[in-house]
C-alpha cells in the first residue's frame, strides 16, 4: 500500500508542476519599441512673402511605448519660387510624439518639436539662425511590416525672427506639409 501511495504522490508532483507551468502568464509581451528612419519631401510657406519653399529632409521616429515616442527632423528647403530669389530655410528639430489614435494600418500622431532654423532671406537682405518650436500632426500608413508612408502638417514658431537690421523683430510662423517614406531599422 505504501508503494502505491508513493507512486501516486510522485505522479501528482509531476502533474502539479505541469499544471502550474501552464497557468503562468508571460511576464512581457514585447511592447511597441521600434526605430524608424526615412526621407521626406516638404512644401512650406516661409511666412516671408507670397512664395513657397520646397525641399527634402530626413526623419527618425523612436517608439518608446505604445503611445509615446521621440521624433527628429532635418529639412533643407532650397527649391521653389522664393528660392529663386535666394531664400532658403534649414530646419533641425527634435521632440516628442503622442499616438492619438490607431485604426487598422494607420496611426494618427501629434508632435511637439524644438530646435534651430537657419534662414537666408530673399534678395540677400540678410540671414539668421533662430530658436523654434513646432507643433504638428502626422499620419503613418503601414505598407509592409518594414515600410510605411507618412504625411503631416507642421506649424513653426520663431519668436525672435526676422532680426534683419532696420526691421522689427516680431517673429515668423512658417507652416507646411510633408510626405515621406520610412523604414523600420529596429522592430
Amino acid at each position: 500500500m505504501t508503494s502505491v501511495i508513493k507512486k501516486i504522490f510522485a505522479f501528482s508532483l509531476l502533474f502539479a508542476a505541469t499544471v502550474a507551468y501552464s497557468q503562468v502568464a508571460p511576464s512581457s509581451t514585447g511592447g511597441e519599441s521600434a526605430l524608424w528612419v526615412g526621407g521626406e519631401y516638404s512644401n512650406f510657406n516661409p511666412d516671408y512673402g507670397p512664395a513657397r519653399l520646397n525641399g527634402i529632409g530626413t526623419t527618425f521616429d523612436l517608439n518608446l511605448t505604445e503611445k509615446i515616442g521621440a521624433v527628429g527632423e532635418a529639412r533643407w528647403l532650397r527649391f521653389g519660387n522664393s528660392a529663386d530669389e535666394g531664400e532658403t530655410q534649414s530646419d533641425y528639430l527634435i521632440g516628442a510624439k503622442y499616438r492619438m489614435y490607431r485604426w487598422n494600418k494607420i496611426d494618427f500622431d501629434a508632435k511637439f518639436l524644438l530646435g534651430g532654423i537657419w534662414v537666408r532671406f530673399p534678395g540677400s537682405i540678410g540671414k539668421g539662425s533662430y530658436f523654434a518650436y513646432a507643433p504638428g500632426v502626422f499620419a503613418d500608413y503601414r505598407l509592409t511590416p518594414r515600410f510605411r508612408f507618412r504625411a503631416g502638417y507642421e506649424f513653426q514658431f520663431m519668436p525672435s525672427a526676422p532680426n534683419i537690421p532696420g526691421n522689427s523683430t516680431n517673429g515668423m510662423t512658417p507652416r507646411g506639409v510633408t510626405i515621406g517614406l520610412e523604414y523600420a531599422l529596429v522592430r
